[in-house]
């Protein structure tokens, strides 16, 4: 049993990945609802852009936001799965969590979720990775790129990027919050940045 605003921010994430409509989403939303974490979710020290993370979830009507923001003193941000694949300006101007995944804390052996949050007027460079991405914005906004798909994208906006699609996003003022989902090969070696003229 986790504390009850981490219990209802499970629930929350598993309602949006309900409205998705993919298997994988599916898959994600009764994994989030029954598989029990090995331990609690414990009172974690604020992260370095906790000041800004809660200022932006306030702004959002996204449903998820609110629970975010009631839940996050509890949500263990520094905890990316592909930090050591990261650069140095990279990792400077995002925060990371990973909820589910093969090694925890939520088990799933095909599947990664977590949170991103990302500075604002910063961009994070074109990439890509094996895993089939999804991502959801729950607050904020970027100019995203995915693929040759460029425009800006807001709460409730669902991005999926199929396995290896080049992906990238610029923030303005405010910044941006978004729930992330990998599917399919869900390996953390294959992630890379590639060759950017934008950077």
């Amino acid at each position: 049993m986790n504390h009850p605003d981490f219990d209802a921010l499970l629930r929350a994430l598993a309602d949006v990945y309900l409205a998705e409509g993919r298997e994988a989403a599916d898959r994600t939303a009764q994994a989030l609802t029954t598989t029990p974490a090995p331990a609690a979710f414990l009172p974690q020290d604020p992260c370095a852009l906790d000041a800004m993370m809660r200022d932006l979830l306030a702004s959002s009507a996204h449903p998820a936001a609110a629970a975010i923001l009631a839940a996050q003193s509890l949500i263990p941000w520094g905890t990316n799965p592909v930090a050591d694949r990261m650069s140095e300006t990279a990792a400077a101007i995002c925060a990371v969590t990973t909820l589910m995944g093969p090694e925890g804390p939520i088990p799933a052996p095909d599947l990664r979720l977590g949170l991103f949050y990302q500075r604002p007027d910063t961009y994070y460079a074109l990439h890509n990775h094996d895993a089939d991405e999804t991502y959801v914005i729950l607050a904020g906004s970027a100019l995203w790129t995915a693929g040759d798909d460029i425009r800006v994208r807001g709460p409730g906006d669902y991005i999926h990027h199929p396995s290896l699609m080049p992906h990238a996003f610029r923030t303005g003022k405010e910044g941006v919050l978004a729930l992330w989902r990998w599917s399919g090969d869900v390996n953390t070696h294959s992630y890379a940045f590639l060759p950017d003229a934008a950077a």
